[in-house]
């Protein structure tokens, strides 16, 4: 599995919040790639929304909405 920034730890009570007894190292790792995938999708569009209102600074509001387009797109 590739090396990511999300803790382990972070990752593996995702998943046990989820519902899970038990969680593999191998989950948490395949779990905390598909976040950061997710997580910089969301992050391009939050900064293409911010940069479309002339500003560089990506806000709550710009992730929210970012958040809500990726969302839409996959429904």
């Amino acid at each position: 599995m590739p090396e990511t920034i999300l803790p382990k730890a972070a990752v593996d009570r995702i998943i046990r919040k989820a519902g899970a007894e038990r969680v593999g190292d191998k989950a948490s790792a395949a779990l905390a790639v598909a976040l950061e995938e997710i997580g910089l999708e969301i992050s391009r569009i939050a900064r293409e929304l911010s940069e479309h209102a002339n500003r560089k600074t990506i806000t709550d509001k710009d992730v929210r909405l970012a958040y809500n387009q990726w969302k839409r797109a996959r429904t």
